[in-house]
């Protein structure tokens, strides 16, 4: 493990200590879009952040490795073993009384921690807090992630402010809540580990508070193609993790009706925006190759069981 510990640290007494965890697998050219934004922050509040390197084929780049910041910044060289056990490890590392989770693509805007702060304080008995989500508008993916995110998160809110949707892109949970030596996520999750989390919040009927003033947004910087076949990849890891939530009988997936619902929803709001109906599009091509390679992974293990 390599460390480093900036000169400048602030002395003064933190409000809430931090602990932002970022796992990378090969990640580092959005990883420093992700520091950048880390470096921005208006917060007051201390916080470290942990690098945990998920055996990445590419070596760190020393614009990382010899990054000098405000706040600490910790690099975990950890083997291979995907993003779920990849986020463990830096819970163990971990030193703040509240774990942030985000990911290399993401980028916190400057008041963002400063608000999660305030949110935090004014809801003592709250412990999962989830950070409203948005989506890069400059690029045509990113216009259909914004369109994604908004949708799914405007349809999963409560009316007492809680939200039935967990995306590690932004959470955060009181460490007190967190068993260390076992981890928090289900290392037998390769992806959605964030959301096999959330069905077992549900089923203990409690869900992370949704703090719409802490924003982050997803920056997709691949290009079109690029993003569909890793969305091919992705889709085929999150069916077995889909598998297993499946089992235990909680529903955390839209029903093919309130996909259609959602997705005439955002039709409408691009109703007189010619990009804007372009990102729908993307956003169908998206939703409809999820939709099928989980529909094939459920074939195909019916057919192994017979």
């Amino acid at each position: 493990m390599w460390q480093r510990m900036p000169d400048n640290t602030p002395t003064s007494s933190p409000t809430v200590q931090f602990s932002v965890i970022i796992a990378v697998y090969n990640d580092w050219a959005p990883l420093e879009g992700c520091l950048q934004s880390l470096d921005r922050q208006t917060s007051s509040s201390k916080f470290e952040v942990i690098i945990v390197d998920d055996g990445s084929e590419q070596t760190v780049p020393e614009s990382i490795r010899g990054r000098k910041s405000f706040y600490p910044l910790i690099l975990i060289e950890h083997p291979h073993s995907g993003i779920a056990s990849a986020r463990n490890r830096g819970i163990q590392d971990a030193t703040g009384s509240v774990l942030v989770f985000t990911d290399a693509d993401c980028r916190l805007q400057p008041n963002c921690m400063a608000n999660l702060s305030i949110a935090i304080l004014n809801s003592p008995k709250e412990d999962y807090f989830q950070f409203n989500l948005t989506g890069d508008r400059s690029t045509l993916v990113g216009q259909a992630e914004q369109l994604r995110l908004r949708a799914i998160q405007k349809k999963t809110l409560q009316p007492d402010g809680r939200i039935r949707y967990l995306n590690t892109a932004g959470f955060a949970i009181r460490r007190s809540r967190v068993d260390v030596e076992n981890g928090l996520f289900n290392p037998v999750a390769l992806r959605s580990e964030d959301t096999l989390l959330l069905v077992d919040l549900i089923q203990r009927g409690e869900l992370p508070l949704f703090v719409d003033e802490a924003v982050v947004q997803h920056s997709i910087s691949l290009p079109l193609l690029s993003c569909m076949r890793k969305d091919i990849v992705s889709a085929w890891l999150e069916a077995r993790t889909f598998a297993l939530i499946h089992a235990t009988g909680v529903q955390v997936r839209m029903s093919h009706q309130e996909r259609i619902g959602m997705l005439s929803s955002t039709w409408k709001t691009t109703s007189h925006d010619s990009i804007g109906r372009t990102a729908w599009f993307v956003l169908v091509v998206r939703q409809s190759i999820q939709r099928v390679i989980t529909f094939g992974y459920r074939l195909l293990h019916l057919a192994l069981e017979n």
